[in-house]
């Protein structure tokens, strides 16, 4: 387990978009290698929460102008002598392989799910309240009562399209999170407020606290400064409140 737990904020819409799509990859690929019926059903719920994200927004353009921009960004240190040239010659390799698909017409990332009859008629449903239970889907119930194996296959040939969306913003996010200098902070009285300047692209705020902490980071931000108020609650049945206490954390400001 890990020593430290990371908070993180984006500070626009399109890193805010990426955010929400990597966590349901994780929690897609969290289910997708176990073998219950109910893990299964999770693994489906979770990739058409992706279908429906990827649908109210043009995700794929959008990642196409993060890592192109990243790209330009990159590009400019290849005669930097204090660059590690081979890892930059690599990552801007990735970048254009992955924009390159994007680009492509053929790329329609989500297709397979839905041009898939199972799949739509699971959409259907699932909106409603337990609206997927067995006496609801016969057909779906069928399905999740066959091999594991064959289920594990379907499972992947449905998220197979969506592979250059989560290797892309798995690298975008990477860069994002990397493009920082940390620095240890102080909370006075659990409250810290900082001007963006405004030359610098703040994509993301990242607040580290010890996993121990008794505080958590309430962070808000928009285009010319942000602010962290550290929360205490002492049981879920009470309303958290800013702490009196002063708190030293860990600042990320993530600029690329």
């Amino acid at each position: 387990m890990s020593s430290h737990i990371v908070y993180e904020q984006p500070l626009n819409e399109r890193v805010r978009t990426f955010l929400r799509i990597e966590h349901l990859f994780d929690l897609v690929q969290h289910y997708r290698d176990r073998e219950s019926e109910w893990d299964n059903r999770l693994t489906i719920v979770a990739l058409l929460d992706i279908l429906d994200l990827l649908g109210r927004s043009d995700v794929k353009n959008e990642l196409m102008k993060e890592l192109e921009r990243h790209s330009t960004t990159l590009s400019a240190l290849q005669r930097n002598p204090g660059v590690d040239q081979e890892r930059l010659h690599s990552i801007l390799q990735d970048i254009n392989n992955i924009v390159t698909t994007l680009r492509d017409g053929a790329c329609q990332p989500g297709q397979a799910l839905r041009k898939d009859e199972l799949v739509g008629t699971i959409k259907q449903r699932v909106v409603i309240a337990s609206g997927t239970c067995n006496f609801d889907l016969p057909g779906y119930h069928h399905w999740l009562n066959k091999p594991v194996e064959l289920r594990k296959a379907r499972l992947d040939e449905w998220q197979q399209d969506l592979t250059v969306v989560r290797r892309g913003l798995k690298l975008a996010l990477h860069m994002i999170r990397n493009s920082t200098t940390p620095t240890r902070e102080r909370a006075g009285s659990g409250f810290f407020q900082r001007p963006i300047e405004a030359n610098v692209a703040c994509q993301m705020i990242r607040v580290l606290l010890s996993a121990d902490s008794r505080y958590f980071p309430e962070i808000s931000g928009g285009r010319h400064r942000f602010t962290v108020r550290f929360m205490e609650q002492q049981r879920t049945l009470d309303r958290p409140v800013q702490t009196e206490d002063d708190v030293d954390f860990e600042l990320h400001c993530c600029i690329l």
